[in-house]
């Protein structure tokens, strides 16, 4: 099955040899996002809910740009630098996905970068 590299302008720019998304087939595969602004590449602000935020934010941009939308996510990983993050990262993720939230697998990890959450997703095309 062929593979479509998905960049937007709209979302940051990968710092590594990664791509924003591969859409293949009717599934969206995006990269894990964290809470850079787009425009100058730099972190939203400290706290885990103004970053989870602004990784949503992104992540919205990059499914638009591959033809689909937060309501076609069907999977999500969430990974938290400190796991007392949590409800402040959940309050946030919640109003996101208001009805019937993909599937998510959270985790605490250490990003590679100094970020507090970092979010990547599965998504599948619109029927029709």
């Amino acid at each position: 099955m062929p593979r479509e590299v998905i960049h937007t302008d709209k979302a940051p720019a990968p710092i590594g040899p990664y791509s924003q998304a591969i859409r293949s087939g009717d599934t969206v595969y995006v990269s894990g996002q964290g809470g850079l602004v787009p425009e100058t590449m730099q972190l939203v602000g400290p706290t885990v809910a103004a970053q989870t935020e602004q990784t949503l934010k992104n992540i919205q941009a990059i499914l638009e740009a591959a033809g689909t939308s937060l309501a076609h996510v069907v999977k999500t990983n969430v990974y938290l630098a400190d796991r007392r993050d949590f409800a402040a990262m959940n309050e946030v993720y919640r109003r996101f996905f208001p009805e019937n939230p993909p599937a998510r697998t959270t985790v605490q990890a250490l990003p590679p970068v100094d970020i507090k959450v970092e979010i990547d997703v599965v998504a599948v095309l619109p029927e029709g």
